[in-house]
């Protein structure tokens, strides 16, 4: 049965995936949700307390705020939910995500470093801080998980929390000490309030690494089957895994200093997607991308009209959505066994 399964996934003589059947990614439910999708991001820009119809300058806010905007929601929700996507499948266990394994928090960490280290860093310097200590951090989750063998899946996103507080409470001993708690606090509180033309761009590059995932997506599917199928393969465990880290660093390095903490949505977009088409990387990177844009515009555009003409943090809404999921996710897994 697991020859089968490999045979399906990498071809018998021919290069067939698993999954063939949803291997068409151009299909009416797909393009369906791309509309959707894009009637969103008109919508996150049309929405907005200042009067971009009415004011002579309208349009200059429009470009430099409203575009830029809708941009980094997309850009950033899709870089979430591949970020997760791809470490659930590196570790096997569907409750990992940059959240729950601390990684968010050592970008947090790699931030505050850079803040001592130059008082007034740029964009650049503050996220090449980011990923470094994300995957540094991540390095040490999976280390972690190699080293001890957990009996339950539901313990390993609980040390990834633990891990995740202590890293935040190092950090904002740090800013205390250092008196940078106005700057940890800022990183906390992820929202797209100060998203404008010239403070976004490098999200551009999440597209680089989308394409990367999508080159390496059926090495890391075959990571996911475990140690031992890859390496008899003759593809090296640890290399996939490495380059998997870099990739999920970079994309939450790149998010973390940008935007700020995005909570569980590298958690619940791949489980959602997951749950109706199955593991394989290559079939549903498309869907997690979409599906992740669709959950972080529709976040954005509540936070901006709860309690208009103020706007609510977007991490507020993830996180309490987020937790509920989680909760969700636990309790069915219990009843499944």
């Amino acid at each position: 049965m697991l020859k089968n399964t490999i045979q399906k996934m990498f071809g018998a003589g021919n290069s067939q995936p698993l999954h063939s059947n949803h291997q068409k990614i151009w299909t009416k439910p797909f393009i369906l949700a791309v509309i959707i999708v894009i009637i969103l991001g008109i919508i996150s820009m049309l929405v907005g307390v200042y009067d971009i119809r009415g004011k002579e300058d309208g349009m200059d806010m429009f470009f430099i705020t409203r575009i830029p905007r809708t941009a980094a929601l997309m850009l950033t929700g899709a870089a979430m939910a591949m970020s997760g996507l791809v470490m659930q499948l590196i570790t096997q266990n569907r409750l990992v995500e940059p959240t729950t394994t601390g990684t968010i928090e050592w970008a947090g960490l790699g931030l505050v470093v850079v803040y001592l280290l130059s008082p007034a860093p740029t964009l650049f310097q503050r996220m090449t801080g980011a990923i470094i200590f994300s995957f540094i951090g991540t390095m040490v989750f999976f280390l972690f998980l190699r080293r001890v063998k957990l009996r339950s899946s539901l313990i390993v996103p609980i040390i990834g929390i633990m891990l995740g507080a202590v890293i935040s409470a190092v950090s904002t001993f740090v800013g205390l000490v250092f008196q940078m708690s106005q700057s940890v606090e800022t990183w906390f509180v992820g929202s797209f309030a100060s998203i404008q033309v010239g403070r976004y761009e490098y999200l551009w590059l999440i597209v680089i690494i989308t394409v990367l995932i999508f080159i390496y997506a059926d090495r890391l599917t075959l990571a996911g089957l475990g140690e031992d199928i890859t390496t008899s393969l003759g593809v090296s465990y640890n290399k996939i895994v490495l380059i998997g880290t870099a990739l999920i660093a970079v994309a939450v390095g790149i998010v973390a200093a940008v935007i700020g903490n995005l909570p569980f949505l590298g958690l619940i977009v791949p489980n959602i997607v997951s749950m109706f088409r199955g593991d394989d990387l290559r079939s549903n990177l498309p869907w997690v991308c979409v599906s992740g844009m669709a959950a972080l515009t529709i976040s954005d555009i509540i936070s901006r009209t709860i309690i208009m003409p103020f706007e609510v943090p977007v991490s507020l809404i993830l996180g309490t959505v987020g937790a509920v999921v989680f909760i969700v996710i636990l309790l069915r897994r219990r009843r499944l066994g």
